[in-house]
């Protein structure tokens, strides 16, 4: 069930969602409320799980030079099991940085980063030709990235 936020608790997602390095008394004094208050609802936000993760977002062109490709992936067996063992594998590798189980022409879509093109025919030979449960999977090249980010519209 989901939680019941007032306009507070969503104004301070909004604020948090785009720089989470305010101080409590910057977003108090942005949302309205005190620095306990702030304190308090932020350490519920993230017991009970709205907010996954603080996190630093690099950028890519800045620390070097490395490809974004969208890559989809058809599954031969679909059983839970096989999803389930698919799921794991994703979770595991570095260079998947998204990875969503679809309904339409394809079971997954997946966003690589990789180094370089020689880097990712690696991958995709090591993680999908080679792997016997893949029926297929096609590969896109990011040429440029418009908008990339992973904030939740809040109403």
């Amino acid at each position: 069930m989901p939680t019941v936020l007032d306009d507070v608790d969503k104004k301070l997602l909004k604020i948090l969602q785009s720089n989470n390095r305010l101080s409590a008394d910057e977003l108090g004094d942005m949302v309205g409320v005190s620095r306990s208050s702030v304190q308090r609802r932020i350490k519920r936000f993230r017991d009970e799980g709205i907010v996954e993760a603080d996190i630093s977002v690099l950028s890519p062109k800045n620390i070097g030079s490395y490809i974004t490709l969208i890559v989809e992936v058809e599954l031969e067996r679909k059983r839970n099991d096989h999803l389930d063992e698919f799921r794991r594998s994703m979770q595991s590798l570095e260079d998947v940085q998204q990875c969503y189980y679809v309904i339409g022409h394809t079971d997954f879509v997946i966003i690589v980063t990789s180094p370089d093109m020689t880097a990712y025919e690696e991958f995709s030979r090591k993680v999908f030709a080679d792997n016997p449960n893949i029926r297929r999977f096609h590969s896109n090249v990011v040429v440029n990235r418009v908008k990339s980010g992973l904030q939740v519209p809040i109403s």
